[in-house]
């Protein structure tokens, strides 16, 4: 139980703090915007440059990892749009319905909720999420949103699209970098190491915060039977499906498993809401799953702490 407070109270603390101050105002949308643009341009990428810069990888890609988590997920996703023909969704709706059901919120509340309680042993198997999730996601989201929407002329160029903006995100980047490091046995310099572990320990509470400052401009309105059929799906059929992938198909060692189920288990990511306004596919209920689902996320999550970590 105290593992579970100790990491979910602060983290989620945070959130709620972000939520409030922009809510009542107290922090701009400028301000929003400037804050979010330090985290995901600067401070996390520098974390994540860091910690695989010097994590000591495995030898070989982990398959059955992958496929535990990615399987699963995918998996959901489809069933998430079969069951958006129960709420008549159309054209591009169907993918971005199966979205907000199975994109976790892995960089803003995977990182500091995993790494705070699982630690060192945690990092190779979450930055190996990390930098696959994006692009996994991405392309299947707007491959079937595209399909769905009829713009199949506009696929050829997914392939270079997805290059260009994994190219352009400083998340990426950052790990990119850190891995060129780590395989070349390069060391960082006393001087480099010591900015980068500076700004890192910025990252992850100016992440959580700018994420409740983020949600707070989301209005809770929409279908509620869809936005019901989201969190459901996301904070508790997501975890469990990955844990029966894990524990007793693949039969993970017990840290890895750990890492996919809570990253499962996290909210709906904010990248769905993008996506849904991307498309213009039920911005107003995709917007309010995230909140509702991060707000369900929290005992979710400090139920599988106590329970995966205690």
């Amino acid at each position: 139980m105290n593992l579970a407070v100790d990491i979910i109270l602060p983290v989620f603390g945070l959130v709620a703090l972000g939520y409030v101050a922009g809510k009542a105002g107290w922090i701009s949308q400028a301000g929003i915007e400037g804050l979010s643009t330090f985290v995901f341009n600067f401070a996390i990428p520098v974390l994540l440059f860091r910690s695989i810069a010097i994590a000591e990888l495995p030898a070989a890609m982990p398959w059955a990892f992958l496929l535990a988590y990615y399987g699963t997920t995918l998996a959901l996703f489809g069933v998430t749009m079969l069951a958006g023909r129960l709420f008549s969704l159309a054209g591009a709706e169907p993918a971005i319905f199966g979205m907000s059901a199975s994109y976790s919120n892995v960089v803003l509340l995977g990182i500091p909720i995993i790494l705070g309680a699982l630690g060192e042993a945690a990092r190779v198997p979450l930055f190996i999420i990390i930098s696959t999730h994006a692009a996994v996601m991405f392309v299947v989201t707007t491959l079937l949103a595209e399909l769905g929407s009829g713009q199949r002329e506009r696929l050829a160029e997914l392939p270079r699209q997805t290059i260009m903006t994994l190219a352009r995100n400083m998340i990426v980047v950052g790990l990119v970098l850190g891995l060129i490091v780590n395989l070349a046995g390069l060391s960082l310099p006393a001087t480099v190491d010591s900015m980068a572990s500076y700004l890192g320990e910025a990252a992850l509470p100016c992440a959580v915060f700018s994420m409740g400052a983020s949600i707070s401009q989301y209005r809770i309105r929409g279908d509620i039977a869809r936005i019901g059929t989201v969190v459901v799906l996301k904070n508790v059929a997501h975890p469990l499906l990955v844990w029966i992938a894990c524990a007793l198909i693949f039969r993970l060692p017990d840290t890895w498993t750990a890492v996919l189920v809570i990253l499962a288990a996290c909210p709906s990511g904010i990248n769905a809401y993008l996506f849904a306004n991307r498309y213009r596919a039920i911005v107003p209920s995709t917007a309010a799953a995230v909140v509702v689902s991060t707000a369900i996320s929290i005992p979710v999550v400090s139920a599988l702490l106590i329970w995966l970590a205690g």
